[in-house]
Protein backbone atom coordinates (compact mmCIF):
# COMPACT_ATOMS: atom_id res chain seq x y z
CA UNK A 1 0.00 0.00 0.00
CA UNK A 2 1.35 3.46 -0.93
CA UNK A 3 2.63 5.65 1.91
CA UNK A 4 3.57 9.33 1.86
CA UNK A 5 5.96 10.60 4.55
CA UNK A 6 6.31 14.27 5.45
CA UNK A 7 7.17 16.53 8.39
CA UNK A 8 3.78 18.25 8.71
CA UNK A 9 0.59 16.78 7.30
CA UNK A 10 -1.87 19.60 6.62
CA UNK A 11 -5.55 18.74 6.39
CA UNK A 12 -7.27 21.43 4.38
CA UNK A 13 -5.95 23.39 1.38
CA UNK A 14 -7.70 26.68 2.13
CA UNK A 15 -5.78 29.95 2.58
CA UNK A 16 -4.63 29.11 6.12
CA UNK A 17 -3.47 25.64 5.12
CA UNK A 18 -1.51 27.09 2.21
CA UNK A 19 0.10 29.76 4.37
CA UNK A 20 1.09 27.04 6.84
CA UNK A 21 3.27 25.59 4.06
CA UNK A 22 5.07 28.93 3.77
CA UNK A 23 5.74 29.31 7.50
CA UNK A 24 6.85 25.68 7.77
CA UNK A 25 9.08 26.12 4.72
CA UNK A 26 10.91 29.01 6.37
CA UNK A 27 11.87 26.51 9.09
CA UNK A 28 12.98 23.89 6.60
CA UNK A 29 9.94 21.67 7.23
CA UNK A 30 8.35 19.69 4.41
CA UNK A 31 4.54 19.70 4.11
CA UNK A 32 1.91 17.57 2.41
CA UNK A 33 -1.73 18.67 2.07
CA UNK A 34 -4.90 16.58 2.00
CA UNK A 35 -8.15 18.14 0.77
CA UNK A 36 -11.50 16.66 -0.23
CA UNK A 37 -11.84 19.17 -3.07
CA UNK A 38 -10.20 18.59 -6.42
CA UNK A 39 -8.10 21.78 -6.31
CA UNK A 40 -6.45 23.93 -3.61
CA UNK A 41 -8.19 26.98 -2.21
CA UNK A 42 -11.05 25.68 -0.09
CA UNK A 43 -14.14 27.90 -0.04
CA UNK A 44 -12.20 30.76 -1.64
CA UNK A 45 -11.84 28.70 -4.82
CA UNK A 46 -14.93 26.53 -4.66
CA UNK A 47 -17.64 28.88 -3.42
CA UNK A 48 -16.73 32.53 -3.93
CA UNK A 49 -13.60 32.91 -6.11
CA UNK A 50 -14.84 36.26 -7.48
CA UNK A 51 -15.83 37.70 -4.10
CA UNK A 52 -13.69 40.65 -2.93
CA UNK A 53 -11.84 40.37 0.40
CA UNK A 54 -10.86 43.57 2.17
CA UNK A 55 -9.04 42.56 5.37
CA UNK A 56 -5.82 41.02 4.03
CA UNK A 57 -2.92 43.23 5.20
CA UNK A 58 -1.33 45.21 2.37
CA UNK A 59 -4.18 44.42 -0.05
CA UNK A 60 -6.94 47.07 -0.11
CA UNK A 61 -9.02 44.61 -2.12
CA UNK A 62 -8.33 41.13 -3.46
CA UNK A 63 -10.62 38.56 -5.05
CA UNK A 64 -10.76 35.31 -3.09
CA UNK A 65 -9.53 33.31 -6.08
CA UNK A 66 -6.67 35.75 -6.67
CA UNK A 67 -5.63 35.44 -3.02
CA UNK A 68 -5.33 31.67 -3.50
CA UNK A 69 -3.27 32.19 -6.68
CA UNK A 70 -0.89 34.44 -4.74
CA UNK A 71 -0.57 31.96 -1.87
CA UNK A 72 0.17 29.12 -4.30
CA UNK A 73 2.87 31.26 -5.91
CA UNK A 74 4.29 32.12 -2.48
CA UNK A 75 4.73 28.47 -1.46
CA UNK A 76 6.19 27.25 -4.75
CA UNK A 77 9.79 27.33 -3.44
CA UNK A 78 8.84 24.75 -0.78
CA UNK A 79 7.33 22.20 -3.19
CA UNK A 80 4.48 20.88 -1.01
CA UNK A 81 2.82 17.58 -1.86
CA UNK A 82 -0.91 17.32 -2.51
CA UNK A 83 -3.53 14.62 -2.08
CA UNK A 84 -6.65 16.19 -3.59
CA UNK A 85 -10.12 14.77 -3.98
CA UNK A 86 -9.69 12.59 -0.89
CA UNK A 87 -10.87 12.92 2.72
CA UNK A 88 -8.74 12.31 5.77
CA UNK A 89 -10.61 9.64 7.72
CA UNK A 90 -8.67 7.22 9.93
CA UNK A 91 -5.98 8.22 12.45
CA UNK A 92 -3.36 5.85 13.88
CA UNK A 93 -0.72 6.77 16.50
CA UNK A 94 2.51 4.82 15.95
CA UNK A 95 4.83 3.56 18.70
CA UNK A 96 7.45 6.17 17.76
CA UNK A 97 4.93 8.97 18.33
CA UNK A 98 4.30 9.71 14.67
CA UNK A 99 0.89 9.59 13.05
CA UNK A 100 -0.64 7.77 10.13
CA UNK A 101 -3.66 9.27 8.42
CA UNK A 102 -5.58 7.12 5.95
CA UNK A 103 -7.86 8.71 3.38
CA UNK A 104 -11.19 7.41 2.14
CA UNK A 105 -9.33 5.97 -0.86
CA UNK A 106 -6.82 4.10 1.29
CA UNK A 107 -3.76 6.31 0.81
CA UNK A 108 -1.55 6.39 3.93
CA UNK A 109 0.21 9.55 5.10
CA UNK A 110 2.90 9.46 7.82
CA UNK A 111 4.05 12.53 9.76
CA UNK A 112 5.23 13.65 13.18
CA UNK A 113 2.86 16.62 13.22
CA UNK A 114 -0.67 17.15 11.92
CA UNK A 115 -2.09 20.61 11.25
CA UNK A 116 -5.85 20.64 10.78
CA UNK A 117 -6.85 23.70 8.75
CA UNK A 118 -10.11 22.41 7.37
CA UNK A 119 -12.07 25.65 7.63
CA UNK A 120 -15.66 24.69 8.34
CA UNK A 121 -14.79 21.07 7.70
CA UNK A 122 -16.57 19.35 4.89
CA UNK A 123 -19.74 21.27 4.15
CA UNK A 124 -23.01 21.21 2.33
CA UNK A 125 -25.38 24.07 1.53
CA UNK A 126 -28.25 24.86 3.83
CA UNK A 127 -31.30 24.28 1.63
CA UNK A 128 -34.59 26.17 1.93
CA UNK A 129 -37.65 24.04 2.75
CA UNK A 130 -39.00 23.79 -0.80
CA UNK A 131 -40.48 20.38 -1.56
CA UNK A 132 -39.31 20.02 -5.15
CA UNK A 133 -35.94 21.80 -4.92
CA UNK A 134 -33.96 18.57 -5.42
CA UNK A 135 -35.58 18.12 -8.83
CA UNK A 136 -34.02 21.33 -10.13
CA UNK A 137 -30.49 21.05 -8.74
CA UNK A 138 -28.16 21.51 -11.69
CA UNK A 139 -31.17 22.51 -13.78
CA UNK A 140 -31.52 26.09 -12.59
CA UNK A 141 -30.91 25.76 -8.85
CA UNK A 142 -27.35 26.59 -7.78
CA UNK A 143 -25.99 26.85 -4.25
CA UNK A 144 -22.56 28.24 -5.19
CA UNK A 145 -21.44 30.82 -7.74
CA UNK A 146 -18.24 29.70 -9.45
CA UNK A 147 -18.25 31.16 -12.95
CA UNK A 148 -19.77 34.61 -13.45
CA UNK A 149 -20.07 34.13 -17.22
CA UNK A 150 -22.54 31.35 -16.44
CA UNK A 151 -25.09 34.06 -15.54
CA UNK A 152 -24.38 36.54 -18.32
CA UNK A 153 -27.60 37.94 -19.78
CA UNK A 154 -29.69 35.56 -17.63
CA UNK A 155 -32.54 36.19 -15.21
CA UNK A 156 -31.42 35.37 -11.67
CA UNK A 157 -33.26 35.17 -8.36
CA UNK A 158 -31.19 35.26 -5.17
CA UNK A 159 -32.74 34.37 -1.83
CA UNK A 160 -31.21 35.26 1.52
CA UNK A 161 -30.52 38.15 3.86
CA UNK A 162 -26.85 37.89 4.81
CA UNK A 163 -23.56 39.06 3.38
CA UNK A 164 -23.38 36.40 0.66
CA UNK A 165 -26.82 37.23 -0.71
CA UNK A 166 -26.09 40.96 -0.66
CA UNK A 167 -22.60 40.67 -2.17
CA UNK A 168 -23.63 38.38 -5.00
CA UNK A 169 -26.65 40.56 -5.79
CA UNK A 170 -24.24 43.46 -6.28
CA UNK A 171 -21.81 41.45 -8.40
CA UNK A 172 -24.43 39.79 -10.61
CA UNK A 173 -26.27 43.09 -11.18
CA UNK A 174 -23.40 43.98 -13.55
CA UNK A 175 -23.60 40.70 -15.47
CA UNK A 176 -27.08 39.20 -15.43
CA UNK A 177 -30.01 40.43 -17.51
CA UNK A 178 -32.13 40.80 -14.39
CA UNK A 179 -31.45 40.18 -10.68
CA UNK A 180 -34.14 39.81 -8.04
CA UNK A 181 -33.28 39.59 -4.36
CA UNK A 182 -35.90 37.96 -2.14
CA UNK A 183 -35.75 37.91 1.65
CA UNK A 184 -38.31 36.74 4.18
CA UNK A 185 -37.70 39.81 6.39
CA UNK A 186 -37.62 43.53 5.65
CA UNK A 187 -34.29 43.87 7.44
CA UNK A 188 -31.02 42.57 6.00
CA UNK A 189 -28.18 41.37 8.18
CA UNK A 190 -24.92 42.24 6.51
CA UNK A 191 -22.21 44.82 6.11
CA UNK A 192 -23.56 48.38 6.10
CA UNK A 193 -21.81 49.20 2.83
CA UNK A 194 -23.36 46.18 1.08
CA UNK A 195 -26.84 47.07 2.29
CA UNK A 196 -26.37 50.64 1.02
CA UNK A 197 -25.18 49.44 -2.39
CA UNK A 198 -28.17 47.11 -2.78
CA UNK A 199 -30.50 49.95 -1.78
CA UNK A 200 -28.89 52.19 -4.39
CA UNK A 201 -29.23 49.54 -7.10
CA UNK A 202 -32.89 49.14 -6.24
CA UNK A 203 -33.47 52.91 -6.28
CA UNK A 204 -31.93 53.06 -9.77
CA UNK A 205 -34.19 50.17 -10.93
CA UNK A 206 -31.11 48.06 -11.69
CA UNK A 207 -32.38 45.21 -9.48
CA UNK A 208 -35.63 44.16 -7.81
CA UNK A 209 -35.81 43.64 -4.05
CA UNK A 210 -38.85 41.77 -2.73
CA UNK A 211 -39.45 41.74 1.06
CA UNK A 212 -40.90 40.25 3.13
CA UNK A 213 -41.35 37.18 0.99
CA UNK A 214 -39.87 33.77 0.26
CA UNK A 215 -39.84 31.25 -2.54
CA UNK A 216 -42.47 28.56 -1.98
CA UNK A 217 -42.30 26.47 -5.15
CA UNK A 218 -40.15 25.96 -8.24
CA UNK A 219 -41.75 25.50 -11.65
CA UNK A 220 -40.56 24.03 -14.93
CA UNK A 221 -40.41 20.86 -16.99
CA UNK A 222 -36.83 19.83 -17.80
CA UNK A 223 -35.31 22.93 -16.17
CA UNK A 224 -36.32 25.83 -13.96
CA UNK A 225 -38.62 28.35 -15.61
CA UNK A 226 -40.19 30.28 -12.73
CA UNK A 227 -40.62 30.45 -8.96
CA UNK A 228 -43.77 30.94 -6.92
CA UNK A 229 -43.70 33.40 -4.01
CA UNK A 230 -46.20 34.84 -1.56
CA UNK A 231 -46.28 38.65 -1.45
CA UNK A 232 -48.79 40.68 0.58
CA UNK A 233 -50.94 37.58 0.92
CA UNK A 234 -51.10 36.98 -2.83
CA UNK A 235 -49.46 34.30 -4.96
CA UNK A 236 -47.01 35.63 -7.52
CA UNK A 237 -45.05 33.95 -10.31
CA UNK A 238 -41.59 35.24 -11.31
CA UNK A 239 -39.87 33.96 -14.44
CA UNK A 240 -36.19 33.13 -14.00
CA UNK A 241 -33.33 31.11 -15.42
CA UNK A 242 -31.60 30.53 -12.09
CA UNK A 243 -32.56 30.38 -8.44
CA UNK A 244 -29.66 30.79 -5.97
CA UNK A 245 -30.60 30.29 -2.29
CA UNK A 246 -27.76 31.57 -0.09
CA UNK A 247 -28.58 30.48 3.44
CA UNK A 248 -25.09 29.50 4.53
CA UNK A 249 -23.36 26.15 4.91
CA UNK A 250 -23.79 23.24 7.29
CA UNK A 251 -20.34 22.32 8.58
CA UNK A 252 -19.41 18.70 9.14
CA UNK A 253 -16.14 17.41 10.58
CA UNK A 254 -16.41 14.05 8.82
CA UNK A 255 -13.92 11.43 10.00
CA UNK A 256 -12.23 13.90 12.35
CA UNK A 257 -14.98 13.34 14.92
CA UNK A 258 -13.59 9.84 15.55
CA UNK A 259 -10.03 10.96 16.28
CA UNK A 260 -10.55 11.65 19.99
CA UNK A 261 -10.26 15.43 19.60
CA UNK A 262 -12.04 17.74 22.00
CA UNK A 263 -14.85 19.26 19.95
CA UNK A 264 -17.22 22.07 20.82
CA UNK A 265 -20.10 22.86 18.42
CA UNK A 266 -18.33 21.56 15.30
CA UNK A 267 -15.05 23.28 16.19
CA UNK A 268 -11.85 21.77 17.57
CA UNK A 269 -10.76 23.12 20.96
CA UNK A 270 -7.14 24.31 21.07
CA UNK A 271 -4.78 25.90 23.58
CA UNK A 272 -4.36 29.43 22.24
CA UNK A 273 -2.19 30.46 25.20
CA UNK A 274 0.66 28.42 23.69
CA UNK A 275 0.58 27.07 20.16
CA UNK A 276 -2.95 26.07 19.04
CA UNK A 277 -2.34 22.43 19.90
CA UNK A 278 -5.34 20.20 20.49
CA UNK A 279 -5.83 17.78 23.37
CA UNK A 280 -3.76 15.26 21.37
CA UNK A 281 -0.04 16.19 21.47
CA UNK A 282 1.32 16.70 17.98
CA UNK A 283 -2.04 17.58 16.45
CA UNK A 284 -2.78 21.27 15.93
CA UNK A 285 -5.82 23.10 14.56
CA UNK A 286 -5.62 26.52 12.91
CA UNK A 287 -8.07 28.78 11.13
CA UNK A 288 -11.86 28.57 11.22
CA UNK A 289 -11.83 24.92 12.33
CA UNK A 290 -10.58 25.75 15.83
CA UNK A 291 -12.13 27.44 18.84
CA UNK A 292 -10.82 29.17 21.97
CA UNK A 293 -11.85 32.15 24.12
CA UNK A 294 -11.95 35.28 21.97
CA UNK A 295 -11.72 33.37 18.67
CA UNK A 296 -12.32 35.42 15.51
CA UNK A 297 -13.02 33.50 12.30
CA UNK A 298 -10.90 35.66 10.00
CA UNK A 299 -8.31 34.59 7.44
CA UNK A 300 -5.72 36.96 8.88
CA UNK A 301 -6.18 35.43 12.35
CA UNK A 302 -5.61 32.00 10.83
CA UNK A 303 -2.35 33.23 9.32
CA UNK A 304 -1.16 34.27 12.79
CA UNK A 305 -2.18 30.93 14.29
CA UNK A 306 -0.34 29.03 11.56
CA UNK A 307 2.84 31.01 12.22
CA UNK A 308 2.94 30.15 15.92
CA UNK A 309 1.90 26.55 15.24
CA UNK A 310 4.87 25.99 12.92
CA UNK A 311 7.29 27.22 15.58
CA UNK A 312 5.90 24.62 17.97
CA UNK A 313 5.95 21.93 15.27
CA UNK A 314 9.68 22.52 14.72
CA UNK A 315 10.35 21.65 18.38
CA UNK A 316 8.42 18.40 18.03
CA UNK A 317 10.10 17.36 14.79
CA UNK A 318 13.60 18.47 15.85
CA UNK A 319 13.64 18.32 19.67
CA UNK A 320 17.43 18.62 19.83
CA UNK A 321 17.77 21.56 17.46
CA UNK A 322 17.50 25.22 18.38
CA UNK A 323 15.46 27.36 16.04
CA UNK A 324 16.66 30.95 15.72
CA UNK A 325 14.01 33.32 14.37
CA UNK A 326 15.15 34.95 11.13
CA UNK A 327 13.37 37.62 9.15
CA UNK A 328 12.71 36.84 5.49
CA UNK A 329 14.07 40.29 4.55
CA UNK A 330 17.43 39.14 5.90
CA UNK A 331 17.52 35.42 5.27
CA UNK A 332 15.52 35.21 2.05
CA UNK A 333 13.16 32.35 1.28
CA UNK A 334 14.98 29.14 0.54
CA UNK A 335 13.21 26.30 -1.22
CA UNK A 336 14.00 22.62 -1.01
CA UNK A 337 15.68 22.91 -4.41
CA UNK A 338 18.20 25.31 -2.90
CA UNK A 339 16.84 28.38 -4.71
CA UNK A 340 16.45 31.58 -2.71
CA UNK A 341 14.12 34.55 -3.19
CA UNK A 342 13.71 37.83 -1.36
CA UNK A 343 10.96 38.36 -0.49
CA UNK A 344 -16.68 43.37 11.61
CA UNK A 345 -19.96 43.23 13.27
CA UNK A 346 -23.11 42.75 11.12
CA UNK A 347 -25.48 45.70 10.89
CA UNK A 348 -29.22 45.32 10.60
CA UNK A 349 -30.75 47.69 8.08
CA UNK A 350 -33.98 47.81 6.12
CA UNK A 351 -34.23 48.21 2.38
CA UNK A 352 -37.35 50.19 1.78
Amino acid sequence: MNKITTDILIIGAGPVGLFTVFEAGLLGLKCHIIDALEKPGGQCSEIYPKKPIYDIPGMPEVLAGSLIDSLLEQIKPFSPGYTLGERAEKLIRNDDGSFEVITNKGLIHNSKVIAISAGLGSFEPRKPPINNIDNFEGKGVEYMIKDLDFYKDKKVIISGGGDSALDWTIVLSKIAKKVTLIHRRTKFRGAFDSVEKVQDLKNKSLIDVITPSEVLKLNGSNKLQSVSIKLNGLDKLIETDYFIPLFGLIPKLGGLVDWGLEINTNSIVVNNALDYQTNIPGIFAVGDINTYPGKLKLILCGFHEATLMCQAAFKIIFPNKKNILKYTTVSGVQGFDGSTRKTDNSIIKSIE
